[in-house]
């Protein structure tokens, strides 16, 4: 058996896959649910409730939907020029420690302290990432690797800066920084409720770079480099450059996510604001095939997942971490149904 290109893959094989991907994605977890003793039907609906069930549940999956739009889009931006940026996680939190410091430090009234905190979080990010990138088209860096190792060095500075010259004095010993002031921090979108406006800005960000890759140069060249960077490159595209500007993008729309969960919800910087959003953006963006306004839809279908996991975890006594296997599992079908939309086997 071998691969063979796909000429024209025709609309039903671009969707008939990925849903059949899902549909898979839904047998495997009702088999898994299955086997830890519950009615498949039944956990199935509960996840659903506890995603939808009320205007509560929605509410809380589009709030927990808001850093995975950010991370989504930072790596569907990335992954679309072959840059394989899997150090979302750094730049999230390089953008929560600029919005914290910005803050509490500085004294700036709320007109101006909270673009002041998402501008300070854009650049931190965009400095992360920028650093792996110089390190690939300077000298051949793997950007895996460096993006990766990113991830544990944030994690490490944060913890230093947490049990250091950040900590709060009010805190009683725990490792937190002091808390926003309540006029500088986003307001609620529903009074009473958690979501904020920071679902609001990711639905801005995600037409934003919709626009910027199918309206402007940049995108045209972002995609060129991704398609075949020798080709770009013998058109005059500066691949380098282009790379370079792709960095500066994807982490800063990665550090926003750490804006918003700091200046929306959390209030303060912990070790833990991230349950692993910028590893979850990974799979968002390839749910979403790399589309942005793609990513919303993906982004909010994988937040549903895990708030009616936990929901029905409490539920059905079920483990929550079926959830995880399932969307483990939605990736790897999803990545299959890819291949098949643009390859076909043939004998040979």
């Amino acid at each position: 058996m071998r691969l063979e290109p796909v000429a024209d893959p025709g609309l039903l094989r671009m969707l008939g896959l990925p849903l059949l991907a899902l549909g898979a994605t839904v047998v495997v977890a009702s088999v898994l649910a299955m086997l830890a003793g519950a009615n498949p039907f039944a956990t199935l609906g509960l996840i659903v409730k506890g995603a939808a069930g009320s205007k509560f549940a929605a509410l809380e999956t589009l709030n927990r939907a808001t850093p995975l739009i950010f991370t989504g889009l930072a790596v569907a931006v990335a992954f679309r020029a072959k840059l394989w940026n899997i150090g979302a996680e750094a730049q999230l939190y390089a953008g929560a420690l600029m919005t914290v410091v910005i803050g509490t430090q500085m004294g700036l009234p709320g007109v101006l302290a909270v673009p002041a905190m998402a501008l300070a979080a854009i650049v931190a990010g965009a400095v992360v990432l920028l650093v792996p990138v110089l390190l690939k088209v300077r000298m051949g860096v793997d950007e895996v690797v460096t993006t990766l190792l990113f991830n544990f060095i944030m994690l490490l500075f944060i913890s230093l800066l947490l049990e250091g010259p950040l900590k709060d004095p009010m805190g009683m010993g725990w490792p937190k920084t002091e808390s926003l002031p309540r006029e500088i921090r986003l307001p609620r979108l529903v009074e009473g409720l958690r979501l904020h406006w920071g679902f609001g800005l990711a639905l801005i960000a995600a037409v934003a770079v919709w626009v910027i890759q199918t309206r402007t140069t940049l995108g045209y060249e972002i995609r060129a480099v991704g398609l075949n960077p020798n080709a770009a490159r013998f058109a005059g595209i500066p691949v380098n450059r282009v790379l370079v500007k792709t960095a500066l993008l994807s982490g800063g729309l990665a550090a926003l996510a750490g804006f918003s969960e700091v200046a929306g919800l959390k209030g303060n910087l912990t070790l833990d604001l991230s349950p692993g959003f910028g590893y979850t953006g990974i799979i968002v963006a390839m749910l979403a095939l790399l589309h942005p306004l793609g990513v919303v839809v993906s982004a909010i279908f994988v937040a549903g997942v895990f708030v009616g996991a936990d929901s029905m975890s409490r539920a059905a006594e079920v483990p929550t971490y079926i959830a995880d296997i399932s969307l483990a599992t939605a990736l790897l079908f999803m990545v299959v149904a890819i291949l098949l939309t643009r390859f076909r086997l043939v004998r040979g």
